[in-house]
């Protein structure tokens, strides 16, 4: 009798488990790559599991899906130097029947935005995305993460997070 319980537990706890991990279909990656002097592209890349899209930070007027929404925390060592630019195959979508619109990504998307230090000295910089996935056939509720990247003022080549 114990065996059968322990045995339904554990099926119970492997298909949570996995229903856990089909719903959280996608992966981000953070990372910064110096571009020139005092210099970097912020990399914010999100890797989608087969089926699923995240959205642009851009939507139709009528769009119903919640925009990937990017937000900086200030840091008086660094500045912003133009807007995000989103890097992937866009996706315009529209539903038939309703006549609404989404402009979506499938496979991967990387938000870039460039940094520029104040000077030379080792930082990094944070903030948090607030993103939405779908499927065709469903949604999950809006998801906000936190990230930190480092930046270092000598350094050359990738500085990698993933989370």
């Amino acid at each position: 009798m114990k065996q059968s319980i322990l045995l339904s537990a554990l099926f119970f706890t492997f298909l949570v488990g996995k229903a856990q991990h089909d719903l959280h279909p996608v992966a981000w990656q953070y990372s910064a790559r110096k571009i020139a002097e005092k210099t970097y592209e912020v990399h914010l890349t999100a890797q989608l599991a087969s089926g699923w899209h995240a959205y642009s930070q851009q939507q139709p007027e009528d769009a119903v899906a919640r925009p990937t929404e990017i937000k900086f925390k200030p840091n008086p060592l660094v500045g912003l130097l133009g807007k995000i630019r989103e890097v992937g195959d866009m996706e315009k979508w529209k539903d038939e029947a309703t006549g609404i619109q989404a402009n979506q990504y499938a496979g991967k998307v990387d938000f870039i935005q460039v940094i520029k230090l104040k000077a030379n000295v080792k930082t990094s910089v944070s903030g948090s995305l607030t993103y939405q996935v779908c499927t065709n056939e469903m949604c999950l509720p809006p998801k906000t993460d936190n990230f930190v990247v480092p930046l270092e003022s000598d350094g050359n080549g990738d500085k990698k997070s993933s989370f």
